[in-house]
């Protein structure tokens, strides 16, 4: 059996009780066309496969490919990384389902790719993921919390998101030295809407790189008058919501 390697941050999900978990937490129908990012070992693709629906597990790890090929037939085994592989294609251009339990390391860049697709129209119906529980945390986070941040908004702006259930370091093969908590993002329509995503990348970039200062300090780069846009300038970035950094990108697009 292959062995995890670090540089690809591998631990395989070792626990049955935590696959039904996830079955029971996707209810993956027969027909569904599902996409799993880092299948490892398998433990929870050959479940996912024999409940009808189409799978797809895209895996970097060569030494995993194929062994995973002879041992699910019935599923489309592709070697690739998650972080430059066309998801659409991979899916047939049909709405699709993601799942999978991420390497912590690539976990934040592809939810960001993600993101990114879902702005640009990618038919992804939602999205189930093992992800380190501070990631879970900051994906989850309101204003005003330590934890508030970037990924934070834009995860929000783009998605619903829920956190599932906590997962023990014991669950996975090697053990991680952190908890793990699966959650679904659900793609939805924004609202409020950005005139344009880079212009509220732009703007959560500046206020979170100096997240100390107050507010009318941290965007004076971006030439925006908090003030008239109805924030206080006197507050922190972090205490500002959805709506404002929104409101915020808005003034910047149309200001060109």
């Amino acid at each position: 059996m292959p062995r995890a390697r670090k540089r690809f941050g591998q631990h395989f999900l070792a626990d049955p009780s935590v696959v039904d978990a996830i079955v029971s937490a996707l209810g993956p129908r027969e027909g569904d066309r599902l996409v799993e990012i880092g299948p490892g070992r398998g433990a929870l693709t050959g479940t996912l496969a024999a409940s009808g629906a189409r799978v797809t597990a895209v895996e970097l790890d060569r030494d995993l490919v194929g062994p995973l090929r002879r041992r699910l037939p019935d599923v489309t085994v592709v070697q690739a990384d998650a972080l430059a592989v066309d998801l659409s294609a991979l899916a047939g251009g049909e709405a699709f389902r993601l799942v999978g339990n991420l390497p912590y390391n690539i976990s934040t860049p592809l939810l960001n790719r993600l993101f990114d697709a879902c702005a640009a129209g990618l038919p992804l119906v939602d999205m189930h993921f093992m992800l380190q529980a501070e990631v879970v945390e900051r994906l989850c986070a309101r204003p005003g919390t330590k934890a508030w941040g970037r990924l934070s908004v834009i995860a929000q702006y783009h998605c619903e998101v829920a956190p599932l259930f906590t997962v023990p370091p014991d669950a996975f093969a090697p053990p991680p030295r952190v908890m793990s908590r699966f959650a679904r993002l659900a793609p939805r329509p924004p609202d409020p809407a950005a005139d344009d995503v880079e212009a509220l990348r732009t703007v959560l970039r500046v206020a979170f790189g100096a997240r100390r200062k107050r507010l009318g300090n941290a965007v004076q780069s971006l030439g925006l008058d908090v003030a008239a846009l109805g924030l206080d300038p006197g507050t922190r970035p972090d205490a500002v919501g959805l709506g404002g950094f929104v409101a915020m990108a808005n003034r910047l697009a149309r200001n060109g």
